[in-house]
């Protein structure tokens, strides 16, 4: 038996303490730094590389292995990517923080979701996990627009000590984490005590392409769920770049991009009150608000392109908090982790093969 509360708390703790960041504008504290936009979208190719090569395989190690140990392993990989970015003095070295920041990124992503819905089967509540994602999702846009804000401290203080304040808080969260209970699934309980590791992962992995060969409904809505959730990223992205050019004034910037922000915070909250209403019906809505948003960032008006971002990011987190919600209820426990990182390499794909043609896009519209 444990506190599924305390549980949960640890579980928001550490998420506040990843996404708080005085680095969260790591593309102007590189620019500012001397790289040029070609070598900084080289950095971001890396990451993206990086991503794709370890996201599945730290799903299936975090169902076969434990949860709790891969976000304890995501803590450590974030303060090496720190380290390295502290010493970094060329493009290779930064190219490597930025890749080891995305293997970061790829062991959290499955193992902190299938914790939490796990441990709140174990107790019982799985029918709260919709509460908890839309926490989640809060705790992304609010600190992520905080650390965005941050930009202009991060390039008064120097690199090297923003970078370094993100190994003392990635210390903290390291002491959260080992207090965390792991659960056991039903098969890592059955497992016998000797066993092959490839052969336990490669079975996991099988098992949970399985899954989704015979559960069509499921990599359907992760594709509908990645396509929505791309297009509204690549709009607030774009919008960095267009505002400026649209005339708004350099000092509210920041404040219209933690607008967008609030958006989601906004979305991830009032869905919680239209359980009622069918998936098709809030799916049909959403993705009807993120073209409506679309729309409104090719007016040229400021105003209405933040309302725009505004309102693009608030459905965007409705549907998230909608899908996910409904594709916990249907994953297995003993490959949740899988099936989870399965849906980020998806969504991953999805924006490798549109960032290219949404930036053609909106340059020519």
């Amino acid at each position: 038996m444990f506190n599924i509360k305390h549980q949960i708390r640890k579980l928001y703790a550490s998420s506040i303490l990843s996404n708080l960041s005085l680095t969260g504008a790591w593309v102007a504290i590189l620019a500012a730094r001397g790289f040029s936009l070609p070598e900084i979208g080289l950095a971001e190719t890396a990451y993206h590389v990086a991503s794709l090569l370890t996201e599945i395989p730290s799903g299936t190690l975090a169902d076969v292995f434990g949860r709790k140990r891969m976000l304890l392993i995501s803590t450590l990989v974030h303060i090496l990517a720190s380290a390295v970015m502290i010493l970094s003095n060329d493009l290779f070295m930064v190219c490597l923080s930025i890749a080891l920041y995305a293997v970061c990124d790829s062991f959290a992503s499955g193992s902190g979701d299938a914790l939490a819905y796990d441990s709140l089967k174990s107790a019982g509540r799985e029918a709260t996990f919709d509460r908890y994602e839309s926490n989640q999702l809060i705790i992304y846009r609010l600190f992520g627009g905080i650390s965005i804000l941050c930009a202009g401290f991060a390039l008064i203080i120097g690199y090297r000590i923003a970078y370094a304040t993100g190994i003392v808080t990635s210390l903290v969260q390291i002491g959260i984490l080992s207090s965390l209970k792991e659960i056991r699934t039903d098969s890592a309980e059955s497992r016998p005590a000797v066993f092959s590791p490839l052969k336990a992962l490669l079975g996991c992995f099988r098992d949970s392409l399985r899954f989704l060969k015979q559960e069509t409904k499921a990599f359907l809505l992760m594709m509908t769920n990645s396509l929505v959730g791309a297009a509204d990223i690549l709009l607030l992205f774009f919008l960095q770049a267009k505002l400026p050019s649209a005339g708004i004034p350099d000092e509210w910037l920041g404040p219209a991009l933690f607008l967008m922000q609030v958006g989601g915070i906004i979305g991830a909250k009032a869905i919680l009150k239209l359980k009622k209403q069918s998936y098709r019906t809030i799916f049909m809505i959403t993705a009807g608000l993120v073209l409506a948003g679309i729309v409104l960032e090719h007016t040229g008006v400021s105003l209405l392109m933040t309302a725009g971002g505004f309102i693009a990011a608030l459905a965007d987190d409705a549907l998230q908090v909608r899908t996910n919600t409904r594709l916990q209820n249907m994953f297995p426990s003993e490959q949740r982790a899988t099936l989870i990182s399965i849906e980020c390499f998806t969504f991953s794909i999805i924006m490798m093969v549109l960032s290219p043609l949404a930036g053609f896009f909106f340059q020519v519209w």
